[in-house]
């Protein structure tokens, strides 16, 4: 099953499921519970922290779920906030971080790449998350339309058509 996020973010051969980690976890799992696939491969965009460039097309199975409070010492979680469903691909190494929150502040981005976090999407952490918990193999594939940073908006609105275009040429020729 190939899902996105929605809305201004969508595929025709992609079934959306909402923007941000809650709504796509709902919509996810009641889509597993319907009918549970064999795999689930999230498609969107993406903002690099830095090392990635525009239109690069990355594919990842690992997230995190880290807030930028974190690296200022204002934030701490009681639950796991790293997921991996490498299923023995070791050549994944892209992390994919997610928030409801974009992150602007280019110095921040610096703290995600030490860490070994090279880009953020909205969505993907819940995706994994509800793959995990129904037993699915899952990945992302993603195309970086902004760098994070204060232009990250204004970056991704003036991208995001020909990202899209990108993409969806992307997945037909790899045939996913």
């Amino acid at each position: 099953m190939i899902i996105c996020a929605g809305e201004i973010e969508q595929f025709e051969f992609a079934k959306p499921m909402g923007i941000g980690l809650i709504d796509t976890a709902i919509n996810l799992t009641k889509e597993c519970l319907k009918n549970k696939p064999n795999e689930i491969i999230f498609v969107g965009s993406a903002g690099s922290y830095g090392n990635k460039q525009i239109f690069d097309i990355v594919q990842s199975r690992i997230s995190t779920n880290i807030e930028n409070s974190f690296f200022e010492s204002g934030a701490y979680t009681p639950t796991v906030n790293k997921i991996s469903l490498t299923g023995g691909v070791s050549h994944e190494t892209i992390v994919v971080n997610s928030s409801n929150y974009i992150t602007t502040n280019f110095n921040l981005s610096k703290l995600y790449l030490a860490q070994n976090i090279e880009i953020e999407n909205m969505e993907f952490f819940s995706v994994l998350k509800v793959a995990k918990e129904f037993n699915i193999p899952a990945k992302g594939i993603f195309i970086v339309t902004n760098y994070c940073n204060r232009d990250a908006h204004k970056d991704f609105i003036k991208n995001h058509k020909k990202a899209i275009e990108l993409l969806t040429n992307y997945i037909k020729k790899e045939e996913i």
